[in-house]
C-alpha cells in the first residue's frame, strides 16, 4: 500500500521556517550535539540501517563521542583536515560526525576517483590524515604516487589491524563535556565537499557547522519526519544531499535512515517495500531509470508517502509518480556551496521550485540575461546587468549578504571562490553568486531549469537548450537515454547540435526525423545522431559529455553508428561523407 500523503504549499514553508528560526540564537550548537539530544529522546530506537549494521540514535551519539575522544587523544587541533574515503554505511556518518565535533574538517572523498583524480583532491584538502576503507585500497595506493608528501593513512574495515575502530573502542561514547572539546561556533568549518567535476577537476567547497544546521533543519521543515518515518537513501554520502540533507533532516524527526551502497533499479522496489522506507531521496535519473524499467510485481507495494530531490524531468515526472503511485513529490534546486536554494512544495510538474512573497526579502533570487559569446551575463550602458522577462531564458543568480545562510563560504583555492561572485550587478558595490544555470521563471513566480552554462550552445543564430532537445527526444519511440551537445562544423558559424542515444525496442531511426519535425524547430534539432550501447555518468548521475564532444560526428574515432540529417532524413555517415562536409560541398 502507498503512503499517506501530509500537507504541502504553506505548511511546508511555515515548517521550514520554524526549524532554522532559532539556530542562530544558539551559536554553540552544532549537528553534533544536536544528535546527543536525539540520542536521549529516542534511545534505541533505528537512526541509520545499513547492509551489515544498524545503529540506534543511542549508538550513533556513542560513537561518534568516541570518535571525537579519539582525534582529541591523538592531538589533532581546531581545524586540523582528515580525509575520509569510505563507501556507504553507518559509520561513516558516525565518523564524520564525531571528528567535526572534535572541531576537525573532514574532506569527503569520492570513492570513485582514481590516480590523479584521486590525488588531486586529497592534495587541495591538505589533510594531516586519510581515513580510508581497506575495500578501496587500490585506489588510495594508485593516488598516492602523485601525491607529494603523501599523507598518513588510517584503515578501517576488515584487515585493518589496528583500525580506527579498533584504536576508538575503549574510549568513552558519553557527550563531551565543555572543557573537553574546543570552543566550536556555526561558523566553524565542518566539511570540504566537492563538485562533480562534469567541467574539469573537482572544486573543494568549504562547509560550516552553520550550513549543516541550516540545510538538516530546512529540509526537516518540508518533509515534516516522524519516528516511524524512514528515509531510502542509495546517494552518495561524499555528497551533501546525500551524506548531509537526507540523513541529517530524518534524524531530526527521530527517524531512520536505510542506507545503500548504490542504487539498483533491479532491486529497488523489493528493497523499499522490506525495509518499510517512507522517504526517498532521488536524483531525476533514478525515477528515469525506475519509469523505463519493465514492470516490477512490488512497485506499488510500497510506504512511500513522499519523494524528495532535484533533477526530475517533467516528461519523467508524470510517468513516475502515476506509474508508482507516489502520494508527494517534493523538487529543489540547490548547490552545495550555493547562497540561493528553491523548493517546488506544491508539486508543480517541471518547475524547480519557487520563491513566495513573505520570503522574496530574506532570499533574493534574480534571472539575468546571458551572453553567450561571452558566457557572462548581459550588461546595460552603464555597465548594470539586465533582468530577463517573464518566461526568458538567464542565468540564475542569488543575492550575497552578511547573514550566514547567505554568505559564500567559497572553496579552498581562492582564485575558484572569486570567479563565483559577481559584483556591480544592479548598483555599485553589491554581490551575487552565480549558479552557472540558465533558468526561465514563469508569472505565477515558479523557476524552471533550462540549462547549464556551457551546455547551451548557439547555431544557425539561435541558442539551443540542450535539455529541451534530450527532451524532445526521450518522447520518441524506442529512445532510452539521450546527451546533446554541440560540435563545430567547418566553415560555420556557432556549433551544430549532435546527440548521442541510447535506444531500445521499437526505436526507428527514419521515422526519429519525423517525430523530431514535430517537436523541433529546425535549428534545434540535432544536425547529428550517434547510437551508443550506454552514455557515461558521474556518481551522481549526470551525464558526462566531453569525450562524446571530443570525438564528434568523425566515424575514425568511435566504432559507434553515426548519422547526419540530410535531405529530410537521417542517414548513416561515413569516412567519404565527412570529407564532403569538411570540405564545404554538403550543405547543413
Amino acid at each position: 500500500m502507498t503512503g499517506t500523503p501530509r500537507p504541502a504549499s504553506t505548511d511546508g514553508w511555515i515548517g521550514a521556517l520554524a526549524r532554522t528560526a532559532r539556530i542562530d540564537a544558539q551559536p554553540g550548537r552544532i549537528f553534533p550535539v544536536v544528535i546527543d539530544e536525539l540520542a536521549a529522546a529516542h534511545g534505541d530506537a533505528p537512526a541509520l540501517i545499513g547492509a551489515d549494521e544498524t545503529l540506534s540514535h543511542a549508538d550513533l551519539a556513542a560513537r561518534q563521542n568516541r570518535y571525537a575522544r579519539w582525534a582529541l587523544a591523538r592531538g589533532f587541533a581546531r581545524g586540523d583536515t582528515v580525509a575520509l574515503l569510505m563507501r556507504n554505511r553507518p559509520d561513516y556518518l558516525a565518523i564524520w560526525l564525531g571528528l567535526t565535533r572534535a572541531g576537525l574538517r573532514v574532506a569527503l572523498l569520492n570513492t570513485n576517483l582514481r590516480a590523479e583524480g584521486l590525488a588531486h583532491c586529497i592534495g587541495v584538502a591538505a589533510p594531516r590524515l586519510v581515513i580510508a576503507e581497506t575495500g578501496l585500497g587500490d585506489a588510495l595506493h594508485g593516488a598516492l604516487p602523485h601525491l607529494d608528501p603523501a599523507p598518513a593513512i588510517l584503515w578501517q574495515g576488515p584487515g585493518a589491524t589496528p583500525s580506527l575502530a579498533e584504536a576508538a573502542a575503549g574510549l568513552d561514547g558519553a557527550p563531551l563535556r565543555v572543557d573537553e572539546a574546543p570552543p566550536l561556533t556555526l561558523r566553524d568549518e565542518a566539511l570540504l565537499i566537492y563538485t562533480s567535476g562534469t567541467t574539469g577537476l573537482p572544486k573543494a567547497a568549504r562547509v560550516s557547522h552553520h550550513r549543516i544546521m541550516s540545510w538538516t533543519h530546512w529540509f526537516a521543515g518540508l518533509i515534516d519526519p516522524t519516528p516511524a518515518d524512514r528515509m531510502y537513501d542509495c546517494l552518495p554520502l561524499y555528497h551533501s544531499v546525500g551524506g548531509v540533507v537526507a540523513p541529517g533532516s530524518t534524524l531530526l524527526g527521530g527517524g531512520a535512515v536505510v542506507i545503500r551502497e548504490k542504487f539498483s533499479a533491479r532491486t529497488f522496489w523489493a528493497d523499499v517495500a522490506q525495509s518499510g522506507a517512507t522517504l526517498f531521496q532521488y536524483i531525476g535519473e533514478l525515477c528515469r531509470y525506475l519509469a523505463a524499467a519493465p514492470p516490477d510485481p512490488l512497485e506499488r507495494a510500497h510506504r512511500l508517502r513522499l519523494c524528495t530531490g532535484n533533477g526530475l524531468r517533467p516528461e519523467v515526472w508524470e510517468a513516475f509518480q502515476a506509474r508508482f503511485a507516489i502520494p508527494r513529490v517534493l523538487e529543489f534546486y540547490a548547490a552545495t556551496e550555493g547562497t540561493l536554494s528553491l523548493y517546488n512544495v506544491e508539486g508543480r510538474v517541471g518547475a524547480v521550485g519557487r520563491v513566495p512573497p513573505f520570503m522574496a526579502r530574506r532570499s533574493p533570487a534574480l534571472i539575468v540575461r546571458h551572453d553567450h559569446a561571452t558566457g557572462l551575463p548581459l550588461r546595460d550602458a552603464e555597465g548594470y546587468c539586465i533582468p530577463a522577462g517573464l518566461d526568458e531564458p538567464g542565468e540564475l543568480l542569488g543575492r550575497l549578504s552578511t547573514r550566514a545562510e547567505y554568505s559564500f563560504e567559497g572553496y579552498t583555492s581562492a582564485a575558484e571562490s572569486d570567479r563565483k561572485v559577481l559584483r556591480d550587478v544592479l548598483a555599485p558595490g553589491d554581490a551575487w553568486m552565480r549558479t552557472g544555470d540558465l533558468m526561465r521563471r514563469d508569472a505565477q513566480g515558479y523557476f524552471y531549469f533550462v540549462d547549464r552554462i556551457g551546455d547551451t550552445f548557439r547555431w544557425k543564430g539561435e541558442n539551443v537548450a540542450t535539455t529541451e532537445v534530450a527532451e524532445a527526444l526521450s518522447r520518441c519511440a524506442g529512445v532510452r537515454e539521450a546527451a546533446v551537445y554541440g560540435v563545430a562544423v567547418p566553415g560555420t558559424d556557432g556549433r551544430a547540435g549532435m546527440a548521442a542515444l541510447v535506444t531500445g525496442p521499437g526505436f526507428d531511426v527514419a521515422r526519429l526525423y519525423a517525430e523530431l519535425a514535430e517537436r523541433l524547430p529546425p535549428y534545434a534539432r540535432p544536425l547529428f545522431l550517434r547510437l551508443c550501447p550506454e552514455l557515461g555518468h558521474t556518481e551522481t548521475f549526470k551525464q558526462t559529455k566531453a569525450g562524446l564532444v571530443a570525438e564528434g560526428f568523425d566515424p575514425a574515432l568511435t566504432p559507434d553508428p553515426l548519422y547526419v540529417a540530410h535531405d529530410g532524413a537521417y542517414r548513416r555517415l561515413d569516412a567519404e561523407t565527412v570529407a564532403r562536409i569538411r570540405a564545404g560541398t554538403v550543405r547543413l
